[in-house]
């Protein structure tokens, strides 16, 4: 190795990490980053943000050619899955996101240390084959999340799997069986759902998207239903027995109550993510952990001068875009400037079809608090450009606050939510009222108009319903 010496060096090349390299190298900084992997871009371009959805868009396209085109006076017949073929398009989407990591990399002069990195001291990190490098600035984990094993439930990515099987499984299982409703399991089961598989998801609590606005949720279930997707709620999953040729699983109430078994083809294990520290050596240098993440303070620092840490491992949304801003935050702040991250307008989105998306505080949220606000909704039903594209599911709810009319939370179903929710992000981080959004003008016809709607419905004055 030629350099061992750096300024920065960042462990892990996820979204977080390689995004923070990035920054610290344009910023002047001497950076290495540290992945084990074979690749660059963590598990979100590896094997999950971006095969999910290569696959999310890929299946669409099969569901509209199949059921979905008639209604345009579209007549197709013959409509054929050409499975080896979609899973071979989501492979290129994922290579040519990785390779233009690398190409940046060498752009931005990065060097990209190929092992398992291990911290030896506040200063020295051991790179697995590599050898020994220290950092004169800065070490920064940025190591990523897990997945989350069920106790008692074994996965094998053959029959029982992780989010990471359920992109390449050989065959559209029969059954499909998804334990816990968030949105990875939502995700994967409406992909599997439609390429043909009956899709049943075994959630613990007593709705789906447990995290969200209530409100949301239960539309979001209600359509999903519609679409096929079978829903056992307030159920907990506590046996898996598995054969050449399936999975019997053994489920109960939540509550307690009489057992009952469900036979399927393929598990999905989704009930979430866990921070990933293991072989770092924390413990031997004395970085605090709290609840599994590592513990640091308002600017990332842990309690050992000299380590810092982003994205899943520490407090906050397992999203990469939260772990980017950390990351570039992080990097300025390195160079003496005074970055930050508002933690509270990190934007979430399910991209499901249709899409959800939120930002902000729910309406249970707020009745907790005891805040006072005023809620504005308008249904894409009464939006011209969802009618025109057949895709009337869903609204735009925003809640403000009842004194000031600043906007406090947006929630959104429907088509092409993921792209809108940008909007509002930006609005609140401006500390807009409602009523400047509702004064904003918006391009017609657009399915954005239905957030001028929602902005304008706050007030008790929505001009198309």
């Amino acid at each position: 190795m030629a350099e061992s010496t750096f300024d920065v060096v960042v462990i892990g090349g996820g979204p977080g990490g390689y995004v923070c390299a990035i920054r610290a190298a344009q910023l002047g900084f001497k950076v290495a980053c540290v992945e084990k992997r074979g690749t660059l871009g963590g598990t979100c371009l590896n094997v999950g943000c971006i095969p999910s959805k290569a696959l999310l868009a890929a299946s669409e396209k099969f569901e509209e050619a199949a059921h979905g085109l008639a209604k345009f006076g579209i007549k197709v017949g013959g409509v054929e899955l050409d499975l080896p073929g979609m899973q071979a398009h989501k492979d290129k989407v994922v290579k040519d996101n990785v390779t233009g990591i690398e190409f940046l990399f060498k752009k931005n002069k990065i060097a990209w240390l190929k092992g398992a990195g291990k911290i030896t001291a506040a200063n020295t990190v051991e790179v697995e084959g590599v050898g020994t490098i220290t950092a004169s600035k800065a070490i920064v984990i940025a190591t990523g999340s897990d997945v989350t094993p069920l106790p008692g439930i074994a996965i094998d990515e053959k029959r029982v799997v992780s989010s990471t099987g359920a992109l390449s499984l050989p065959e559209v299982p029969k059954h499909l069986v998804v334990i816990g409703g968030g949105v990875i399991g939502l995700e994967l089961g409406s992909v599997w759902g439609r390429l043909g598989a009956k899709v049943t998801v075994v959630e613990y609590l007593d709705r789906v998207l447990p995290t969200m606005d209530g409100e949301l949720s239960k539309q979001a279930q209600r359509i999903f239903a519609k679409q096929g997707m079978d829903f056992k709620l307030s159920t907990k999953v506590t046996g898996a027995s598995v054969t050449e040729t399936g999975v019997t699983l053994t489920v109960e109430p939540a509550a307690g109550g009489a057992a009952q078994t469900i036979d399927a083809d393929a598990v999905l294990v989704a009930i979430g993510r866990r921070p990933y520290t293991e072989g770092l050596g924390l413990e031997a240098v004395g970085v605090e952990l709290e609840r599994g993440r590592v513990k640091i303070d308002g600017h990332f620092q842990t309690n050992v001068p000299g380590i810092y840490a982003i994205g899943d491992v520490v407090e906050g949304p397992m999203l990469a875009h939260k772990a980017e801003e950390e990351g570039v935050a992080l990097a300025e702040q390195l160079a003496g400037q005074k970055s930050h991250v508002n933690h509270d307008l990190v934007p979430g989105v399910v991209y499901t079809w249709p899409e959800v998306a939120a930002v902000g505080k729910t309406e249970e949220q707020l009745k907790a608090a005891g805040v006072a606000y005023k809620a504005g909704k308008f249904p894409f039903t009464a939006n011209g450009r969802a009618r025109a594209g057949g895709n009337t599911d869903g609204f735009v709810k925003i809640l403000s606050d009842a004194a000031t009319d600043q906007v406090l939370g947006v929630h959104m179903i429907g088509p092409n939510v993921s792209e809108m929710i940008g909007e509002l992000v930006l609005a609140m981080e401006f500390s807009a009222s409602a009523e400047d959004v509702a004064r904003t003008c918006h391009a017609h016809p657009t399915l954005s108009e239905a957030v001028k709607e929602a902005a304008l419905a706050v007030d008790g004055r929505p001009l198309h319903i």
